[in-house]
C-alpha cells in the first residue's frame, strides 16, 4: 500500500518536542564539561594527532567558529547549500587554538552549551522542522541540535581512558537516541523504507523510515523484529563511530547483529553521506551480504 500523501510527515525525535529532545542535549553538554574538567587537555586521545585539548576546541564556541549560529542560519535560509567538509572545519579550528589555555578551552565548551540553551528557549519551536545543512546533509534543526547528543556521548568515551568519569547511562542512551534519529532522516531523505533497532541491555532505540518521513521510538526489553544490532549502549556508539571494528566486535560477540540483509538495505546512506554517525555498521553490513569481505577483515574525521 502507498503513503498517503496527505497524512501529516513525521520528523522522528523532532515530533517529540524540545520537552523530549532539549534535557537529553543539555544533560550530555553537562556531563561533558565535568568530564573535560577532570582530565589534562594535553594527554593525547585514541584519535590520532589529537589531544583532549583538540576534542574539547572542536566542540567549542570560538569567535571563528559558532556552528549553531551557522546552523540555525542555514534553518532560516532554507537549508540552501552543500554541507561543510568536516574534517577541513576540525583542521582549521584545532590549529587556531591550538595554545588556547585550559580556561579558554572550557569556556568555549560552556559557549555552545549556553548557545544550545538559548536555541531551545528563544527560538521559535517552528524552526525545529526546518532544514538545516548539517556535516551529513539536509536534516531538520531539532534532529542537528540531537545529533550533539552523540558526538559528546563519543568524545566522552574518548575521555574515560584519559581518566574521566564514563558517560553516565543518560547521556549514553542519549546518544544511540540520536544515532537512530539521524540514520532515520537520512534513510528517509534518501528514498529508503527500512529501519532498524539498537538494543542494549537497558532498552535502546528502534527507527523506521516510509520516505518522506521517519519514526523513532524507544524499546524497553521487548524483542524488536526486523534489522537488529544489539550491545552495551558504550559498545554500539564505539562501533557506530568507528572506535570499535563492528567485525572484530561481532567476532567477539561484544556485537550482535539479526536480519544482515534487511540492513544492508540502509547501506546506501553510506554513499551519499560517507561521514555518517553508523557508517562503520552499514559498510559491515554491505560487505558481509554482499561478498566483498569476511567478518574479520571510519566515522569520517573525528565528529
Amino acid at each position: 500500500m502507498g503513503r498517503d500523501d496527505d497524512a501529516p510527515r513525521r520528523y522522528g525525535m523532532v515530533g517529540a518536542g524540545r520537552d523530549v529532545v532539549g534535557p537529553m542535549v543539555l544533560g550530555a553538554w553537562d556531563a561533558f564539561l565535568e568530564q573535560a574538567a577532570a582530565v589534562d587537555l594535553d594527554r593525547p586521545t585514541r584519535l590520532a594527532g589529537w589531544r583532549a585539548h583538540e576534542v574539547c576546541v572542536h566542540l567549542g564556541a570560538w569567535p571563528d567558529h559558532a556552528a549553531l549560529a551557522d546552523l540555525v542560519a542555514s534553518a532560516r535560509a532554507g537549508g540552501t547549500g552543500t554541507p561543510p567538509d568536516v574534517d577541513a572545519t576540525n583542521a582549521r579550528v584545532t590549529a587556531a587554538h591550538r595554545n588556547a589555555s585550559r580556561e579558554e578551552v572550557l569556556a568555549a565548551l560552556r559557549r555552545n552549551r549556553e548557545a544550545t540553551a538559548r536555541y531551545l528557549g528563544d527560538e521559535p519551536a517552528g524552526l525545529d522542522t526546518a532544514p538545516a545543512v548539517s556535516t551529513v546533509g539536509r536534516l531538520p534543526m531539532l534532529s542537528v541540535v540531537l545529533g550533539q547528543a552523540y558526538e559528546l556521548a563519543v568524545h566522552g568515551l574518548d575521555l574515560v581512558p584519559l581518566g574521566a568519569p564514563p558517560p553516565p547511562p543518560p547521556v549514553l542512551d542519549a546518544g544511540l537516541a540520536a544515532l537512530a534519529d539521524v540514520t532515520g532522516a537520512l534513510a528517509a531523505s534518501s528514498g529508503i523504507a527500512g529501519g532498524a533497532a539498537l538494543v542494549t541491555p537497558g532498552g535502546g532505540w528502534a527507527f523506521a523510515a516510509d520516505p518522506p518521513g521517519w519514526t523513532v521510538r524507544r524499546l524497553s526489553g521487548e524483542q524488536p523484529r526486523g534489522a537488529v544490532v544489539e550491545a552495551p549502549a558504550d559498545v554500539l556508539l564505539e562501533a557506530a563511530s568507528g572506535r570499535t571494528n563492528p567485525a572484530a566486535a561481532l567476532v567477539r560477540r561484544r556485537l550482535r547483529v539479526r536480519d544482515l540483509p534487511e540492513l544492508m538495505r540502509l547501506a546506501p546512506i553510506v554513499e551519499s553521506a560517507p561521514g555518517i554517525p553508523g557508517g562503520p555498521i552499514l559498510a559491515l553490513a554491505a560487505r558481509t551480504v554482499g561478498g566483498a569481505g569476511d567478518l574479520l577483515g571510519r566515522f569520517r574525521g573525528r565528529r
